[in-house]
């Protein structure tokens, strides 16, 4: 069996190829650079480099979160797009289970810890166990703790609790490391270098594991899995209520309509402002970082719409092989009904027509009556369905396409 992997969860972009019981080949790196430049040069690389005909693979395994939320996107969207060309499945893996299966055979507890910012963490606890056939360094992960976002303090005052030597992994050991001096009761000890982050190779072989046992789902059903700090759903909470409040009594102003709205792309100075009109509006928003990484980029365009210098929404597309992922659509409260979330569209759509693409998809939280409205209006219709894709709460989306 042959396992093509990718991971671009976190800071380290990673390719890896694993036949049976040997790793062909894995090339990662981890510099100054966006996983979409280096994914699939990565790829091509290997695949020069060991003559790797690409239809002898039997699956695509990827790092399907948590994760950087851009990230995440680029490497879903090349294992979707590969799974398609070469009509194989996928086999999505944990990044946490990922970084876990860093430390196979360990006899301490592994707690994988990724800078989630915001001062948390994302988080699981695991451990492996002898699995009892007589072979020797034959082990079974066993999750103890599903992935979760939470605090360090928090994942700790439960190490402690449990009181076993642990082994901590992952991209958040320089961020706490001295908070782990400060609040860790029980024994720790840190994944040394070469171990302590994501590895396309780690996700070949546990992608295999999983694969033998039916994990695999197709190309169009593969979605990553982000996780949210409930903590920043509090914080988004108390948001509202206070926008609410600061917006009271000036929900309609007379000559706003009359008002000319300009749309443009967006600028790094608009970012605090859009990040702040998601945090309102969404369980699960994207941060400023996300947006400051998304706009810098080649095959990515994003927009605002703008009346007399205040910022009222803004948008934005992934542009993946002629076609068009429509990743964010918000419109602050104030400016609701007033047309300007279709405007914005209406302008993404025709400046991603002059970019060439052909067709646009995006999802929607099935409940969302009025967003769907709007994109029935300007032409786009459900293809499907992706169960439990939305947390906070838990709801389906209806995956919506213009061609």
């Amino acid at each position: 069996m042959k396992i093509l992997a990718l991971d671009s969860s976190g800071l380290a972009a990673s390719v890896a190829v694993a036949e049976n019981d040997t790793l062909i080949a894995e090339y990662t790196v981890q510099y100054k650079k966006t996983h979409s430049q280096t994914l699939l040069p990565m790829l091509e690389e290997i695949r020069n480099m060991v003559e790797l005909d690409l239809s002898t693979v039997d699956a695509i395994a990827v790092a399907a979160g948590p994760g950087s939320f851009t990230g995440l996107r680029i490497g879903s969207a090349t294992a979707k797009g590969l799974a398609f060309a070469l009509e194989k499945p996928i086999v999505p893996v944990p990044t946490l289970d990922g970084l876990a299966y860093q430390m196979y055979g360990t006899d301490a507890l592994v707690c994988p810890i990724m800078d989630a910012r915001r001062s948390q963490v994302y988080t699981g606890l695991y451990e492996f166990t002898d699995h009892g056939n007589g072979v020797a360094h034959d082990y079974d992960m066993r999750v103890i703790k599903e992935a979760c976002a939470v605090s360090f303090d928090e994942i700790a005052e439960e190490l402690n609790r449990i009181g076993r030597k642990t082994v901590f992994v992952g991209d958040g050991i320089p961020v706490f490391r001295e908070r782990m001096a400060e609040v860790m009761r029980t024994p720790y000890i840190l994944a040394p270098a070469h171990r302590n982050r994501q590895s396309a190779a780690c996700i070949a072989v546990l992608g295999g594991v999983y694969y033998r046992q039916g994990r695999a789902v197709s190309g169009a059903a593969h979605v990553p899995e982000y996780l949210r700090l409930s903590q920043a759903e509090r914080e988004r909470n108390e948001e509202q209520a206070r926008q609410a409040e600061n917006n009271r009594g000036t929900q309609a102003r007379p000559t706003q309509k009359a008002q000319r709205t300009l749309y443009r792309r967006m600028t790094p100075k608009d970012v605090p402002v859009i990040s702040r009109l998601e945090e309102e509006a969404f369980s699960m928003p994207w941060s400023a970082d996300d947006f400051l990484e998304m706009i810098g980029k080649a095959d990515a365009r994003y927009y605002v719409a703008e009346r007399d210098g205040q910022i009222l929404g803004g948008c934005g597309v992934l542009m993946i092989a002629g076609e068009g992922n429509i990743t964010n659509v918000v419109v602050a409260s104030e400016a609701r009904n007033q047309g300007i979330g279709t405007a914005m569209l209406t302008y993404l759509l025709e400046e991603g027509r002059k970019e060439g693409l052909t067709a646009f998809t995006l999802e929607v939280r099935v409940s969302n009556a009025a967003a769907i409205h709007v994109y029935e209006k300007l032409g786009f219709v459900s293809e499907g369905v992706r169960p439990g894709f939305y947390e906070k709460p838990r709801e389906d989306a209806l995956i919506l396409w213009k061609r």
